[in-house]
């Protein structure tokens, strides 16, 4: 008799824990659009924040770009006042330094959304080139001093 009542018991428990784990096919289908729904707001909140990112990296190049220009045509301006020969060698550099940052600005602007990781890689090349030109300029502001 304890036989039966355990391997009862036992039968008991293990077929409620079953039934209780079994979801009908309608809850499946529930729950799948539940995550489907959860997984496109995460999208779109990444997407947002890729769009936001890629928005204010541009301003804040574009203001930089802006700078170089303003320098360079101060210092257009400082060295206009020297020797002819050294104005010639000095508005030959101005001059490359000023396509380069056109050249960056282009780049920029010619830039499309392309996905996260390839913006980064993008982000990165252009920060450099950026660095580049306004450290070309440094170079070349502080031989003049």
């Amino acid at each position: 008799m304890k036989k039966s009542i355990l391997t009862l018991a036992v039968s008991v428990f293990v077929t409620s824990a079953l039934l209780a784990g079994c979801s009908s096919p309608a809850e499946k289908v529930v729950d799948a659009q539940s995550d489907v729904a959860q997984a496109n707001q995460n999208l779109d909140k990444a997407n947002d924040a890729y769009l936001a990112d890629m928005d204010k990296y541009r301003k804040e190049t574009t203001d930089r770009i802006n700078a170089n220009k303003k320098s360079i045509a101060d210092f257009r301006a400082r060295v206009a006042e020297d020797k002819a020969a050294t104005r010639a060698e000095y508005y030959k550099k101005l001059d490359d330094l000023e396509q380069k940052n056109t050249d960056m600005q282009k780049s920029l602007d010619d830039y499309k959304a392309d996905g996260k990781d390839k913006w980064e890689a993008f982000k990165k090349d252009f920060s450099n080139g950026l660095d580049g030109v306004g450290n070309s300029f440094k170079d070349l502001t502080g031989k003049k001093k």
